[in-house]
């Protein structure tokens, strides 16, 4: 009879309590059809791989990042300069984001064009478009962490774009946000998202994918002809696994674990060569020369919403995420049979090259495009006299904080200054004092909000300014229950 080394007798201690050999030995052993451990199947272990990489190195971090807007920003200079190394966490950290999304992206194409989406294989697909969108999320809550100029503008898009949501959307505001502007808490919430909630989904969303991988079956080589019907697949596909399959591991385990390692020493070698990103100068939302942008995987994005005309903002925020998503989810439901070679579905070749194509260039253009404010708007162009020839005093010194503040980056007087905002000639028969002074305030739309930036007296001295701007002929507006003077205080 063998002896029983003291390793086998704890081996078989813990084996008899937690029973998970069985499964383990399941999952490796299963078998693949042989053409499926190809080079082709990568892009899934490999994305996860990189997730695993951004959690250890995501611990790491939030043993110094201190989630605070006083201390944010600090604390990222001191991994930079103080703690050694510290600068190259930050990048690993970064670069596989960066990583990450690009290898999502990938993973979700080659599935596309592999027709992996199809009978039996629609909630994994599903399941990969929750990935997909969590991969996002994660993307834009990481780079608000870093709380610098670009972060604090990026955010303040991506709220307007949320509050432009019918009947939900200042609700979802205060919900992001902590309240109504960006303030103590607003950091806070962020960290949350982007250490607790956003992971926890993906790990839940990833640990569903991967089970129904292994009871369903890796995706058998797309060959031309070899059609998909409800009746016959499963019976097809355990057939061909059986007479011309090999184990999962060593055949093709082997593929995903080198390419895994190649993404991850990829990371490292980025990481080394260009370093972290930011932070730039502390957030300031009353000194925007700073020409933001956002991370990499949304310049897109920004480009689009750049060159947007200002009447078409709301529609295409609204409503082109919603059908993108929806015709995502839709695809295995309306295609979940036929053809799966993409050389016998040219419109599916089409549509992935067009969309290849708009997004390399959108990203091109994004690398490029000036920020809609115009910055040197507030020191190249006076407020026109005419605004200010029978101003009170009070107005007077409210047209000097809309200038000294940079409200012309955004906003235009007589034809001169940003165009990001709408122009103010007639902004007073448009908003009364306390619409205008809520504005300020609180902010909405493409616009910050200034309750945290501004003291109460100058708040009133530039709703005051506000409230003069109307042509000479049209009545400003009124609250019905006050009567109106003009110039008179509110």
């Amino acid at each position: 009879m063998p002896r029983i080394t003291r390793s086998q007798r704890m081996y078989d201690w813990f084996e008899r309590r937690l029973q998970i050999e069985g499964p383990i030995k399941d999952a490796a052993l299963h078998q693949v059809p042989r053409e499926t451990a190809s080079w082709w199947y990568v892009f899934g272990s490999g994305a996860f791989t990189l997730f695993l990489f951004q959690v250890v190195t995501g611990i790491l971090l939030a043993i110094i990042y201190v989630p605070s807007a006083g201390e944010a920003w600090n604390s990222l200079n001191v991994l930079n300069h103080q703690i050694p190394l510290g600068w190259y966490l930050r990048a690993l950290h970064g670069w596989g984001s960066n990583f990450m999304v690009a290898i999502v992206f990938i993973h979700m194409t080659q599935v596309f064009l592999f027709g992996a989406y199809k009978f039996p294989r629609e909630l994994t697909w599903i399941f990969g478009v929750f990935l997909l969108i969590l991969t996002l999320g994660m993307a834009f809550t990481g780079q608000v962490l870093r709380f610098d100029q670009d972060a604090y503008w990026g955010l303040g898009i991506g709220i307007s774009m949320v509050s432009r949501v019918p009947v939900i959307g200042g609700g979802l505001v205060h919900l992001l946000l902590g309240g109504p502007i960006m303030a103590g808490t607003t950091l806070a919430r962020f960290f949350d998202l982007h250490v607790f909630v956003i992971p926890g989904l993906l790990f839940g969303f990833a640990g569903l994918h991967i089970w129904m991988v292994l009871k369903l079956g890796i995706n058998e080589w797309p060959m031309p002809g070899r059609l998909v019907r409800r009746a016959t697949y499963v019976e097809e596909y355990n057939r061909l696994a059986h007479e011309d399959g090999i184990p999962f591991i060593p055949g093709a385990f082997w593929k995903d674990l080198v390419f895994s390692a190649a993404m991850v020493a990829a990371v490292a070698v980025c990481a080394w060569i260009f370093g972290p990103s930011g932070p730039g100068g502390p957030p300031d939302p009353a000194i925007i020369q700073t020409n933001p942008k956002p991370d990499f995987p949304f310049l897109w994005i920004f480009s689009i919403l750049a060159y947007l005309p200002p009447a078409l903002e709301t529609p295409v925020i609204l409503v082109a995420p919603v059908l993108a998503i929806l015709a995502l989810f839709a695809v295995p439901l309306v295609a979940g049979e036929g053809e799966k070679s993409w050389r016998r579905r040219p419109v599916a070749v089409l549509a992935v090259a067009f969309i290849a194509v708009a997004w390399g260039e959108f990203t091109q253009l994004g690398t490029t495009t000036p920020w809609s404010p115009h910055m040197d708007a507030w020191s190249s162009d006076s407020i026109p006299v005419r605004y200010l020839r029978t101003a009170t005093p009070l107005a007077r010194q409210g047209a000097n904080v809309f200038q000294e503040k940079q409200c012309r980056n955004c906003h235009s007087i007589g034809g001169l200054g940003g165009q990001r905002g709408p122009a103010l000639d007639s902004v007073a028969t448009r908003m009364t004092r306390d619409q205008l002074r809520f504005k300020v305030v609180t902010g909405g739309g493409n616009m910050p909000a200034f309750g945290k930036n501004l003291s109460a007296p100058e708040i009133e001295a530039l709703v005051a300014f506000l409230s003069t701007l109307h042509p000479a002929n049209e009545a400003p507006a009124y609250t019905p229950s006050r009567p109106y003077v003009t110039n008179s205080p509110p």
